[in-house]
């Protein structure tokens, strides 16, 4: 019999699964302990093999309580998409894990890392937390409920953390990047061919000079830090749904959108919604994400984001990921 979640049970699994994030969060804090006390490199258990290990420890205490909470949920987490399990997604509720989204930034103590949980029901996105512990950021979002951050353990804030404004060409905008884990041919070229006209001045060809590119090294925070205004977009081609499940309820609900790859964004002259988050565009490993944008006189707040995407799409190299 299949499960029927409502705004009631939604908010529901999103108290467990905050509870769960906090939980995991006291995980990771230990495993970066454990890393960086780590007086011998060469000793038995390399760095390598910690974050390894604490990944699949974080990954099996979020499979195990949503087992015990919620027994005939799915689940798709990256641990385990790696050990060989394949889970298909269905119209049944799954939880879309990365237990620890930022690896190397774990790794190396620079403290943008946390843990992403999503659930996708009826193969869509709709809630979301994002939680990294070593800033005590909380991010939460449920579709159609808004999204919003918590800051310790102060309030949570409604996102955006403040009123958009317009954006009007990518010359203006703040945007992150990710070099990403494939550095082969074509993919770093592409990527380099894309930065330097993202960075670039008119003296590149096709160059934009938006005002500044960033990297915070982890999918989910970049989406959660453009549903919180502090980024304009967001764009990687090569992440995994657990990479991005979470964070796009986060980023629609703070009034953002996400698309797919270029085709899909030029599928909008048809009169297909391109920011639409279809299964083939949560699995498509192609996101860009673009922040809320206010209606003015000349065009709607989602005109906006299409103008950007646009313009966006039209700078960028596009790229199969390995």
């Amino acid at each position: 019999m299949s499960t029927t979640l409502g705004p009631a049970e939604l908010r529901s699994i999103l108290t467990f699964t905050v509870n769960l994030a906090r939980t995991a969060g006291t995980l990771i804090l230990e495993g970066s302990q454990a890393i960086h006390s780590a007086s011998d490199v060469n000793e038995k258990k390399n760095a390598v093999d910690l974050v390894t290990q604490y990944d699949v420890a974080v990954e099996n205490l979020v499979m195990s309580e949503i087992q015990k909470a919620y027994p005939s949920f799915k689940f798709i987490g990256e641990e385990s998409y790696s050990s060989g399990a394949r889970q298909e997604l269905t119209d049944e509720p799954t939880f879309c894990v990365d237990p620890i989204d930022g690896t190397t930034n774990f790794v190396h103590g620079f403290p943008f890392c946390c843990i992403s949980l999503g659930l996708i029901y009826q193969k869509r996105p709709v809630l979301g937390v994002v939680y990294n512990p070593f800033l005590e950021y909380l991010y939460t979002g449920i579709k159609g409920q808004g999204s919003y951050l918590t800051r310790g353990d102060g309030q949570p804030q409604k996102l955006p953390l403040a009123s958009p404004k317009p954006l009007p060409s990518l010359a203006k905008a703040q945007i992150a990047v990710e070099w990403g884990s494939d550095r082969g041919v074509p993919m770093i070229n592409d990527n380099s061919n894309s930065f330097l006209k993202l960075a670039g001045d008119s003296s590149i060809p096709g160059g934009k000079m938006v005002q500044s590119i960033r990297s915070m090294g982890s999918a989910a925070l970049n989406i959660s830090m453009v549903a919180q205004g502090g980024l304009d977009l967001y764009w990687e081609i090569g992440c995994w749904p657990w990479d991005v499940c979470a964070g796009i309820v986060i980023a629609q609900e703070a009034g953002g959108v996400v698309t797919g790859s270029h085709d899909v964004l030029k599928a909008a002259s048809t009169g297909f919604d391109p920011f639409k988050v279809t299964e083939e565009v949560l699995t498509g490993r192609k996101y860009l994400v673009i922040r809320g944008m206010p209606d003015t006189p000349n065009e709607t707040g989602r005109q906006a984001q299409l103008r950007i995407a646009q313009e966006f799409y039209a700078t960028v190299n596009d790229t199969q990921p390995k």
